[in-house]
């Protein structure tokens, strides 16, 4: 029997969050209640168009029919098992995950930040057991700018003050260097380093595309210094940048790809290291784990995932779709707009200061039935469904205009 929806108003709802709510977030003053494709509703029945998808993890919209009846299917049969016991969807999700990416080996779990943290482990491990590294000794190089989660160990090497400070004392073995700066990797790279970790599009900083030939000369710099390249592809990934993996820009196959969010389908938390069976051998039984990674339902979401993006499909509107994104923002530029980074349907926009904060700007547009989200200072995400239609997305476009002409 289905629970009654809860009748209070958006207003009396977010008064009724405040006392009971701990205050990690600040969302945008809608409540929503109904979502179908790229659209959403409230709880008064107001529609809105969703250009932030989860922060990519709504890749192919809010209850794609495909990824819902592999879900109810799922839920009919079995959920859970934990990995003490095999179960009859985990060998077919990990089969076609690792051939969708050109891995060998799979490691589910649950959550993004769960992805890094394990490979993490992993790239340790490999340290010690494959390259030698004497123990406690390993380092791993990183980017400033990054984000890959909250835990502890991952906050610890973030540069974004907001979310590390309070937080310590933090993991040693993190070597930070700028972003996009090849040079700079090279030199923090010794013979102590287990892996360089970074984001092919560092997407909470306000999507910042390398140059070209960055994430190339990263694997061949780690090819030569005997370490692993780390893609954090939990954003960038499965579809998001017209390709299946962005790192497929510049022709690169890491060792070790960390995915999650749009490989959940928005239904259930789904996570996963992919990786050569040379780095994801070294596991053996006790070392890692996880109750719910590889659960049944997980599984069954995640492979309806892995069959939507293996017929192209959703790559190739993501490539033709953002040639309308880029070509809409540039038009932009200097009405507003002070400059912007795209690469398929994702997009970091910095808007002129004196109109106002991203937060502000974000406001305006739900007003105007749009939902984005702010990152830093003036600067807007735009992150739409890869089911957006071409006028969907102009209409977006324009009310971002008018937004910015208002």
């Amino acid at each position: 029997m289905t629970a009654p929806a809860d009748t209070r108003t958006s207003d009396e709802l977010i008064r009724a969050e405040e006392p009971v709510l701990a205050h990690n977030y600040h969302p945008l003053p809608v409540v929503v209640s109904r979502a179908e494709g790229a659209w959403v509703e409230d709880v008064e029945g107001r529609r809105y168009l969703d250009m932030l998808a989860g922060y990519s993890a709504l890749n192919f919209g809010h209850r794609h029919p495909a990824l819902i009846e592999a879900a109810r299917d799922q839920l009919d049969r079995l959920t859970l098992t934990s990995r003490a016991f095999h179960n009859d969807r985990l060998a077919e999700f990990a089969e076609r995950l690792a051939a969708l990416t050109g891995q060998d080996m799979v490691l589910p779990m649950n959550t993004g930040a769960e992805a890094v943290e394990s490979g993490i482990k992993v790239a340790r491990k490999w340290a010690y057991e494959v390259k030698g590294v004497p123990a406690d000794r390993a380092t791993i190089v990183v980017a400033a700018g990054n984000f890959h989660g909250r835990t502890t160990t991952v906050v610890g090497f973030s540069t974004d003050e907001t979310a590390r400070s309070g937080f310590g004392p933090f993991t040693p073995g993190f070597r930070i260097v700028p972003y996009d700066d090849l040079a700079a990797v090279e030199a923090a790279v010794d013979e102590t380093t287990a892996a360089v970790l970074i984001e092919p599009i560092q997407g909470e900083a306000g999507v910042i595309v390398p140059g070209e030939g960055y994430l190339a000369g990263v694997r061949e710099l780690t090819r030569r210094a005997g370490c692993l390249f780390v893609a954090d592809e939990i954003q960038s990934g499965l579809g998001r940048t017209g390709r299946t993996l962005a790192v497929e820009d510049e022709g690169v196959v890491p060792d070790v790809v960390l995915l999650g969010k749009a490989l959940g389908g928005g239904i259930v938390p789904v996570s996963a290291v992919v990786g050569s069976r040379e780095v994801l051998g070294v596991l053996r039984p006790g070392e890692h784990g996880s109750t719910f990674g590889g659960n049944p339902l997980a599984a069954a979401v995640g492979t309806a995932v892995v069959e939507l993006l293996e017929t192209g499909e959703f790559q190739r509107r993501a490539a033709d779709l953002g040639v309308v994104l880029r070509d809409g923002l540039t038009e932009l530029v200097g009405k507003g707009v002070v400059g912007f980074r795209s690469r398929g349907l994702w997009a970091g926009v910095d808007v002129d200061p004196a109109l106002g904060t991203g937060r502000a700007i974000s406001e305006r547009l739900m007003r105007e039935g749009i939902l984005v989200k702010d990152t830093h200072g003036s600067t807007i995400r735009l992150a739409p469904p890869l089911t957006v239609t071409e006028d969907e997305l102009r209409a977006a476009l324009g009310s971002l205009e008018k937004v910015l002409a208002s």
